[in-house]
């Protein structure tokens, strides 16, 4: 639990940085792009958003994790979101080492 609130923290600290894309359509032209690092996806977004996305990161090698709900994401950014991409390598680099443990 600790590290996902240091996770959380990371990702408002992100958006404060400018390094964060975010909303399905904007996140999903930065995979293309290859623009992101990671994407997060909350973990009770819609199934087929869930599969979407996961394939696309496949395709395009960007790693996906589904770690938090909407709601948590939500208050770590200060406004409703569901789907984040992390545009800068080192935030995105401590995000997954933060949440694979």
């Amino acid at each position: 639990m600790e590290n996902n609130q240091k996770a959380l923290n990371l990702l408002g600290l992100s958006l404060r940085a400018g390094a964060l894309t975010m909303g399905e359509g904007l996140v999903l032209k930065a995979i293309q792009q290859q623009k992101v690092m990671l994407v997060l996806v909350a973990a009770d977004a819609s199934q087929a958003t869930r599969d979407k996305f996961s394939a696309k990161g496949d395709f395009y090698h960007v790693p996906v994790i589904t770690a938090f709900t909407k709601e948590a994401m939500s208050q770590a950014l200060g406004r409703p979101r569901t789907i984040v991409g992390i545009t800068n390598a080192g935030f995105a680099r401590r995000l997954i080492a933060l949440l694979k443990t």
